[in-house]
């Protein structure tokens, strides 16, 4: 995960998940598992009916584990995609909405966090207000666009809607400087598209076109609801421009192409035609001595489109930018337009969600941590929390181990690994210091001032780090979130507290399953730091290259077998994965389940492994990994995936990643004629 967001938020996000306990150990010589006599009272934690025995595990080791899964399983109709997440995730809509329905429905002081919560999920059911408001919540911004006057103002006004949440040309974010994790630092990012990525306007195959000309229709069925008079045509020559200027993702995966930090004042050379002024006064980091620049090149195409494109066309297309985010929460019209463009045709999606469930995801997305305080008071137990943190410590001593027994680094670079990899810090479940929303001003019947007064609060937040210290108790994620993340300026892992919980953890199963399950992704989240891009990062966070030339080529070399590997794989007709732009993903993938393997093997303190359901401590350890993966997708998302995802498909999660191991073959007895099969100097080691 990075560890900043550019989505605006009148885009809800996705909803999170549930927990669980978690069983775990420590030390630095790694702990004891119970005896055999006890494990045999244990499960295999294997659900053994989701699997097809007519699949060999050699062949195809995903379908072994999940055949029946995916042969039975209908994606639901409001789902572009289905699966073990996404399992997880709707029993956490169902506990969510209990704690967010319970707030709206008590009577609350105003301005607590109750009050809070339950009127922002009110103003977001009120479907009857909405309706009668149509398009009069944005109709003001509509007013404030009319009125400008020149380009000028027109970077003024970028500058303040972005403040509030609505996407503009140029994005602006704060986080910890890249080359100096001591401090905070303002940095720029591309944006502006309508479509997912630069790719859908770049590309001239039938479908790219078909879809191009799918978007263009929807922004004339939004644009004659609105009853605004504009182009269509201009519009889309604006984000084909910008479009054209945009860096590619595998690009921007690049941490030191990515940094590129000068005076405030050096954007006027990267394009005269913006008045950058205007911009960051308007956002309120015009007093900051320096910028950091993620694509200069793009500022360029920026300063080029905007004295190529008309004012009139250009204040089109701010308008569009405005109905297009806002449209999901204003009247059923605007709302199903978005949806039928947006999630039919892009995703496949079938069916609009319920309305309480988008109302539930927008109210996480908006005063998460609020709504996570009392989640975690009803649904996290406070010795899961101590369990994982031992598990976290178990993985970082594998990790060593695994650093020390490399046999292709140089004694030099192990030392500064090793040093990096003592300096990781790790949080588990829920924040120490949760946020504080006594500034949010948050109404029962103005949903579009909520979400607006919301960004601004956000950005504020954002904006009062600058010249701080850095925060190291802030949280990327909701402890509701079904997810984990590295953060690599601040050499972090976190765990929220609902992916503790099967099929990631599994309480009343042996450890085997568990250490292939979260065990695994730990792992993951620890291997980030060694990726391909965040092995660039030392363990204070900085940008620094901390490796001998000779042990950096060596990586990149089996790095760019692992590319070749995954770009060899086909998800759909004429569709590969990108390798390189899935790079660190797989990297994390690999490294995790070795690290996770030889952290299983150190907690059997040289005992062997009970067989359980006749499979041995090995076959459920893969296994477990397997049926972590379990998930099915539409054409349509898989291919939108295939393009804006880093993470590659869950299949290839799983087949990709064991045909590297050696362990794998030893597990399963492959053979040379196996499906699975890569002759040993083929395989990928890493980590």
């Amino acid at each position: 995960m990075t560890a900043f967001n550019l989505k605006p938020l009148f885009a809800p996000a996705l909803a999170a998940a549930a927990l669980s306990g978690l069983l775990a150990c420590s030390g630095d010589t790694a702990p004891t598992t119970e005896d055999s006599a006890k494990k045999q009272a244990l499960n295999a934690g294997i659900e053994r009916a989701n699997g097809d025995s007519s699949v060999r595990a050699q062949d195809d080791f995903y379908r072994h584990v999940n055949g029946q899964w995916l042969a039975n399983t209908e994606i639901p109709a409001d789902k572009s995609n289905y699966g073990s997440f996404g399992i997880l995730a709707d029993a956490a809509e169902a506990q969510l909405r209990a704690i967010i329905e319970e707030a709206a429905a008590a009577p609350s002081e105003p301005g607590t966090e109750a009050q809070k919560v339950g009127d922002f999920f009110k103003s977001y059911m009120d479907t009857a207000k909405l309706e009668q408001l149509g398009m009069s919540p944005i109709a003001p911004i509509f007013n404030e666009i009319d009125a400008i006057a020149d380009k000028d103002a027109l970077m003024t006004w970028f500058g303040q809607a972005s403040r509030s949440g609505m996407r503009t040309p140029v994005a602006a974010f704060i986080n910890q400087d890249k080359r100096d994790a001591t401090r905070y630092a303002v940095y720029t990012y591309q944006s502006g598209l309508g479509l997912p990525d630069r790719d859908y306007y770049l590309k001239d195959d039938e479908k790219s076109q078909s879809l191009r000309e799918a978007y263009k229709a929807h922004i004339a069925t939004m644009l004659e609801l609105a009853k605004l008079d504009a182009s269509v045509e201009a519009i889309f020559a604006i984000e084909a421009a910008l479009a054209k200027g945009q860096w590619a993702r595998v690009d921007n995966r690049d941490p030191v192409k990515t940094y590129n930090k000068m005076p405030m004042a050096e954007l006027s050379k990267l394009s005269a035609a913006v008045n950058w002024a205007n911009w960051t006064k308007a956002l309120g980091i015009d007093s900051e001595a320096d910028i950091i620049v993620y694509q200069p090149s793009y500022m360029t195409a920026f300063g080029d489109a905007l004295a190529a494109q008309s004012l009139a066309d250009w204040k089109a297309y701010a308008k569009w930018k405005v109905l297009s985010g806002a449209a999901p929460l204003l009247s059923k019209d605007f709302d199903e337009a978005n949806f039928n463009f947006y999630s039919k045709t892009l995703r496949g999606v079938e069916a609009q969600q319920e309305r309480w469930k988008r109302a539930v995801q927008f109210t996480d997305n908006v005063i998460g941590e609020a709504v996570g305080k009392i989640y975690v008071e009803k649904h996290f137990p406070k010795e899961a929390k101590a369990r994982m943190e031992k598990l976290v410590q178990n993985l970082l001593v594998a990790f060593g181990h695994g650093i020390d027994g490399l046999e292709w680094m140089t004694p030099d670079t192990k030392v500064a690994a090793r040093e990096k990899l003592s300096k990781f810090t790790y949080k588990i479940g829920y924040p120490d210091k949760w946020r504080d929303y006594s500034s949010l001003e948050i109404k029962a019947d103005d949903l579009i001032g909520n979400a607006k007064r919301a960004a601004v609060y956000e950005y504020e937040r954002e904006l009062a780090k600058l010249g701080q210290p850095i925060d190291k108790t802030e949280w990327g994620m909701t402890p509701q979130t079904v997810n984990a993340y590295y953060n690599p300026v601040a050499n972090e892992i976190v765990f929220p507290a609902a992916i503790l919980q099967p099929p990631f953890f599994n309480m009343a199963a042996d450890d085997a399953v568990n250490y292939g399950g979260i065990g695994a992704v730990i792992g993951h989240e620890i291997g980030h730091g060694f990726d391909d891009s965040g092995s660039q990062y030392d363990g204070d966070g900085n940008l620094r290259n901390w490796w001998t030339d000779t042990d950096r080529e060596e990586f990149e070399r089996r790095t760019a077998v692992l590319v070749e590997q995954f770009n060899a794989f086909e998800p759909l007709p004429g569709q590969f994965i990108n390798g390189k732009f899935t790079l660190g993903e797989n990297i994390g993938d690999l490294g995790g389940m070795t690290i996770a393997h030889k952290a299983y093997q150190l907690s059997l303190n040289g005992k062997p492994a009970p067989i359980i359901d006749g499979l041995t401590g090995d076959q459920r350890f893969f296994m477990g990994w397997g049926q972590v993966w379990a998930r099915k997708y539409r054409d349509e998302e898989l291919s939108q995936r295939l393009i804006t995802d880093p993470h590659s498909p869950s299949e290839f999660r799983v087949n990709g990643i064991v045909r590297n191991m050696p362990e794998f073959y030893n597990a399963f007895d492959v053979k040379p004629e196996d499906g699975l099969y890569l002759a040993p100097e083929q395989r990928v080691k890493i980590w």
